[in-house]
């Protein structure tokens, strides 16, 4: 069946069925019958959550506040409106910060544009191809790792800001933060240090009260009204816009484009990795519906695109500013889009106000966010699950930490692979057994080997050397309990049949899956077999026939010649 597009063009009506759901439907509204006075107050909430967040990322990326704000007015209604979550509120967020320096380092604030234009499309097209469930091949351990790497880089971002030092660009963030350290003029570095440290005691205070207060918010006005009552010198946030700016395409040399493309899908991975992570979360919270992964891809894209296009960074759902829209009561977009709307009006009305923000409260603001960010019950289970998950853990945070979080990634996923393979040939063996029935003569001349677990190619070398050494006559394989079969595992059977078979071995093969039959077949199983009716489906009627040919054997020939 086809469906025919307004220019003639005949589309498959899966895919076109596909499509359409990666875009806004009248049922997005239907939550809003019974919770818009909830979502207006949930949307206030996160807003007011979201304002110190927002600027404290946009200046923790090397793109300035300013972007912050941008980003989480712009992708925070792009993303609402046409994201596969209810309730999932996009913007800012430390991770996106941590990949971002260093390209701004680089190529400087008017490359990012293009890298979240070109992480944009990226995601797009990920959910036109229904990509959007990659989330669930990323292994626990590796997405504990690097939560809790992010955390490390984020907080050591803020050393030299905390101390007002001026900020290496380019540096790593582990030498860069002990370089500020080292080289900091102590007579003037305690007073901004003392505004993050009081920043982020007051934050850490208020989370222990009963009520849901804003606490970051409340700490950074606190610490806005010590420095200007008290005439601080202290560095701050400096100019703001009183509005957004009209989008635009800046002009970027086209020979760095190509360097600009790794950058990019690192952070459309990121963006990916991190917005269904989030959008999981949510929808374990509360019933808020169901999640549409790659509707969510998708809207993150477009949500990145409009971002760079206005002068912001590329935006990811964010799970701590998600999870307070939930807890506030939540149930529809809409309290997303009054997130924005709310931030739109600071940007309209306080923009003088926040230029007058301490960079060191803002500091205080991201290492109280990263105190959080790590679940200790989460990590302390994991590290009791064994080595292997506690080693793909711990090497996942140092290369988030030492390397970048798409390596980290990488890496975390290898790793993780080859522990769960390994586990899987631990499970694969080949067992001898009786052969049923009562006893006949010459059953001490035929082998029952019943192959269980996986044959793939971890365990296909193991198999070989366990039945290659068989003296049989004949020998009957048992396959019934062989779980997966992947083209080496099948390739290595084939070689093993035509091993005993050279010898002189007679192999009968039983139990052979349905599934696995294509796969046996196209890799010479079958054909390897001295007759096609050497293959059976049921154990008695394999073990008589090895029985009626090993009684042949000793009528014609008690001593059998084996050929070489």
């Amino acid at each position: 069946m086809t469906t025919t597009t307004s220019r003639g063009a005949f589309v498959p009506a899966h895919i076109g069925r596909h499509l359409s759901g990666l875009l806004p439907r009248p049922e997005d509204l239907a939550p809003l019958r019974t919770s818009w006075r909830r979502d207006l107050v949930a949307g206030v909430t996160v807003g007011v959550v979201a304002l110190p967040l927002a600027l404290a990322f946009g200046v923790s990326s090397g793109l300035g506040a300013a972007a912050g704000l941008v980003t989480a007015i712009v992708a925070g209604v792009v993303a609402a409106v046409f994201g596969g979550s209810h309730v999932q509120v996009s913007g800012p967020t430390g991770a996106m910060a941590v990949v971002l320096a260093p390209i701004v380092a680089a190529h400087g604030t008017q490359a990012v544009v293009a890298v979240s234009v070109i992480a944009g499309v990226i995601l797009v097209a990920a959910g036109a191809l229904r990509l959007g469930r990659v989330v669930v091949y990323i292994p626990w351990p590796v997405i504990e790792g690097f939560t809790a790497g992010i955390a490390v880089v984020i907080a050591l971002q803020q050393v030299p800001l905390a101390l007002d030092a001026p900020v290496q660009t380019g540096e790593r963030t582990l030498p860069a933060a002990f370089d500020a350290v080292r080289s900091a003029d102590w007579s003037q570095a305690w007073l901004p240090l003392a505004i993050t440290l009081g920043v982020v005691l007051v934050v850490e205070l208020l989370r222990r009260l009963p009520g849901s207060l804003p606490g970051a918010l409340i700490a950074v006005v606190l610490a806005t009204a010590v420095a200007e009552v008290g005439r601080l010198d202290v560095a701050r946030i400096g100019a703001l816009p009183s509005h957004l700016p009209m989008p635009s395409i800046p002009a970027i040399d086209p020979g760095i484009l190509h360097e600009l493309t790794g950058p990019a899908l690192a952070v459309a991975a990121l963006a990916a990795i991190e917005s269904l992570l989030s959008a999981r979360v949510a929808a374990g919270m509360a019933p808020t519906g169901r999640v549409l992964p790659d509707r969510e891809v998708f809207g993150q894209g477009l949500a990145s695109i409009a971002s760079g296009l206005f002068g912001g960074m590329p935006a990811t759902g964010a799970i701590a500013r998600t999870a307070v829209n939930v807890r506030a009561g939540a149930r529809s977009r809409l309290a997303a889009v009054t997130h924005a709307v709310l931030l739109a009006g600071v940007v309209a009305v306080g923009a003088g106000l926040a230029s007058r923000i301490p960079l060191s409260a803002l500091a205080g603001v991201l290492i109280a966010t990263t105190l959080r960010m790590v679940d200790v019950g989460e990590v302390r289970g994991l590290l009791k699950v064994g080595r292997s998950t506690a080693a793909t853990f711990a090497v996942t945070i140092a290369c988030t930490v030492l390397l970048d979080l798409l390596t980290a990634v990488e890496v975390g996923v290898v790793l993780a692979a080859f522990f769960a393979l390994r586990a899987l040939a631990d499970t694969t063996h080949v067992a001898k057994q009786e052969l049923p029935g009562p006893a006949a003569p010459g059953d001490e001349h035929i082998a029952l080997l019943r192959l269980e677990g996986s044959l793939f190619f971890g365990a296909a070398d193991r198999v070989m050397d366990d039945i290659g050494d068989n003296d049989a006559w004949v020998v009957v394989l048992r396959l019934s309990k062989v779980e997966l079969l992947d083209p080496t595992g099948a390739h290595r059977l084939a070689e093993i049949v035509q091993l005993l078979e050279a010898r002189g071995v007679t192999v009968l093969i039983k139990g052979l899956r349905a599934r696995h039959e294509r796969m046996a077949a196209r890799a010479g199983v079958l054909e390897a077999l001295r007759t096609r009716e050497h293959q059976f489906d049921d154990l008695d009627e394999a073990v008589a026939h090895a029985r009626s040919h090993v009684a042949r054997q000793l009528a014609n020939q008690p001593v059998p010649r084996r050929r070489h």
